[in-house]
């Protein structure tokens, strides 16, 4: 009877248990960093009348991504302040896009490559603080509810951080007490490790020039590693104090080192965009390691991030378009002959992994969201209707039924746009 009794117990409290939170997105590449979400079940077909918005606001000029937690949607933009250009974070309502808040820094930007419009990378929220690094190397410490300063530090003055040719674009990575930055400080700082709390140096290490690429943190089969990809080498530091512990040169052209690299069972992956793409195995030390293969033909991404699934990586080629192969061995199996993407100089789409299953939703270059099924076999697009208009390059987020979005001008932006952030459900 007893045994009985708690099974119906059991049963009563499965049933009453709510359906598992749709996640939010709080930093870079999603809740786990690496292109992984878990959200509503989504419809076979988007409507024939297309997604409609929640709502849409104005945003300034800016290749920076979002990140949303609690209500709250965190990015980065310029405005113009007459001749003066403002570099700001603002907090938004995910409710209704009302501006909650906005911390605005002067800058100077230059040039930045013919591309002077706007900070590029994502905000780091972590627990009741957000973390930022501007174009021009300013990094600050906020308070996620009111934008209060916790701390602010202008590195290029500070510690003579060295912008490279389209700024810096590295998003912040939290690590227990520390929250490391990419950004090229000198001597001796392509990485540099700050309280997290107080923003004070904790250590600095690499002497390489600063990429784009945000570092990833791994769990290696010697222990906790930092990958750093930066325009002259693959590097693995230890995360403790810094130390260097192996590095595979590669040299890049025009020092683009952009794409988050993949991790999976020992393996480490990057691709470039003129120098192809590496595959190292890690070993049982911390200073093992071993190029398994490389190819410089046929896999050759910039700024779309790759995704793996079951020892198959996918990732958008700038010939070829969509294309995937075995994170093994390097062997092609299909390319979408540029189907998902526009061909282009710059061929881009952000997508993501739904619900641990082979489904994924794609931003392409064009504003379309694209839902989809990848496999070994190939690319099955299942529906794809407009949500922006204009060029997209920017990252977006996926969060508790929404997609939220921003245009941005791509190859040909300006600072002043106009340019406009959605925020879009899915479901009903």
């Amino acid at each position: 009877m007893r045994r009985s009794a708690t099974a119906i117990l059991m049963i009563l409290l499965v049933i009453g248990a709510p359906a598992t939170r749709a996640e939010d997105w709080p930093k870079w590449r999603g809740p786990r960093g690496d292109g992984t979400w878990n959200g509503p079940k989504l419809p076979e077909q988007w409507p024939q009348s297309g997604l409609k918005p929640a709502w849409k606001v104005p945003i300034g000029g800016g290749y920076a991504g979002i990140s949303v937690a609690d209500g709250r949607v965190l990015t980065m933009d310029v405005q113009l302040d007459g001749t003066q250009q403002v570099e700001r974070v603002v907090a938004l309502s995910l409710a209704d896009g009302k501006l909650l808040w906005e911390h605005r820094t002067p800058v100077k930007y230059g040039n930045l490559g013919g591309y002077a419009n706007g900070p590029r990378a994502a905000p780091t929220i972590h627990g009741d603080r957000v973390y930022t690094l501007g174009a021009v190397g300013h990094a600050a410490c906020l308070e996620v509810a009111t934008g209060k300063v916790v701390w602010q530090r202008d590195l290029v003055k500070e510690v003579q951080a060295e912008v490279p040719t389209w700024g810096f674009a590295a998003s912040p990575v939290i690590d227990g007490d520390k929250v490391y930055l990419h950004v090229a400080a000198k001597p001796n700082g392509c990485i540099l490790a700050l309280n997290r709390h107080t923003g004070r140096e904790i250590w600095r290490s690499l002497p390489d020039p600063a990429g784009y690429c945000t570092p990833i943190l791994i769990d290696a089969p010697s222990g906790p590693m930092m990958i750093v990809w930066t325009p002259e080498f693959i590097r693995g530091i230890d995360p403790a104090d810094g130390k260097p512990l192996w590095k595979v040169p590669y040299p890049i052209t025009y020092g683009v080192s952009i794409a988050t690299p993949i991790y999976r069972d020992g393996i480490l992956f990057i691709t470039g965009y003129w120098d192809g793409s590496k595959a190292i195995r890690l070993g049982p030390k911390p200073t093992d390691f071993e190029l398994i293969w490389e190819d410089r033909r046929n896999l050759r991404g910039l700024m779309a991030q790759p995704l793996e699934r079951n020892g198959i990586v996918y990732t958008i080629d700038k010939g070829n378009g969509l294309t995937a192969f075995d994170l093994k061995t390097g062997r092609k199996r299909w390319d979408d002959e540029n189907s998902m993407t526009p061909a282009g100089r710059n061929p881009h789409a952000s997508f993501v992994w739904l619900n641990g299953s082979d489904r994924i939703l794609s931003l392409n270059s064009r504003g379309e969201l694209i839902l989809g099924r990848l496999s070994p076999e190939g690319f099955q697009e299942q529906s794809r209707t407009q949500v922006l208009s204009g060029a997209v390059w920017s990252h977006p987020a996926f969060a508790g039924k929404f997609l939220i979005a921003r245009n941005d001008g791509g190859e040909r932006p300006t600072a002043t746009g106009p340019y406009e952030l959605v925020c879009i459900p899915l479901v009903e």
